[in-house]
C-alpha cells in the first residue's frame, strides 16, 4: 500500500503546475481546473521512487512538478501498470498505459527525458471512474 505524497494542477497546456493539498476528480472528465478535460488522460502519476532513481541518474536534483504530472505517489510500483484500477483515496482510476517523457523533459533539465524512459518512470496515465476529492495523505493502493 502506498500514500498519496504531492498534487498538482495544470491550469493550462504548458502552463504552471499548481501544489494543491486536495483536488476533485471527477468520473470520465479529470481533474477540476486541470487543462486535460476527458479522453484516456484525465490523470497521469509519478511514483517517488522511480522519479528518484532519474534524478540520480541525471545528477542534479529536479522538483517532481517538472514532470508535469498530477499526482504523486509513495508505495506503488508503476511499471506495467496498463490495464490495472488504482484507488487513490476513495478515488478510483483505470490506468491504461506508460506516459512517455516529451521534450519538455529536456527543457526543465538537460538528460531527463532519456532518465526517465526505463522501467515507466515517467508514470502512467488513466481515467477517472469514481470521482471524490483526493488529498495529500491519502492511501494508494492497488484494487
Amino acid at each position: 500500500m502506498g500514500e498519496i505524497v504531492k498534487l498538482w494542477i495544470k491550469r493550462a497546456k504548458g502552463g504552471p503546475m499548481d501544489a494543491v493539498a486536495e483536488a476533485k476528480l471527477v468520473a470520465g472528465r479529470g481533474i477540476v481546473g486541470n487543462a486535460n478535460q476527458g479522453g484516456r488522460r484525465q490523470v497521469t502519476i509519478i511514483d517517488e521512487r522511480a522519479w528518484a532513481d532519474a534524478v540520480r541518474d541525471v545528477g542534479v536534483e529536479v522538483d517532481p512538478s517538472a514532470r508535469r504530472a498530477n499526482i504523486l505517489v509513495r508505495g506503488l510500483d508503476l511499471e506495467n501498470s496498463g490495464g490495472k484500477i488504482l484507488r487513490l483515496g476513495s478515488i478510483v482510476v483505470r490506468l491504461f498505459a506508460e506516459t512517455r517523457p516529451c521534450e519538455l523533459m529536456d527543457e526543465m533539465q538537460p538528460g531527463l527525458r532519456a532518465a526517465l524512459k526505463p522501467h515507466w518512470r515517467a508514470g502512467a496515465y488513466g481515467e477517472i471512474l469514481e470521482d471524490g476529492i483526493l488529498r495529500v495523505g491519502d492511501r494508494a493502493e492497488w484494487v
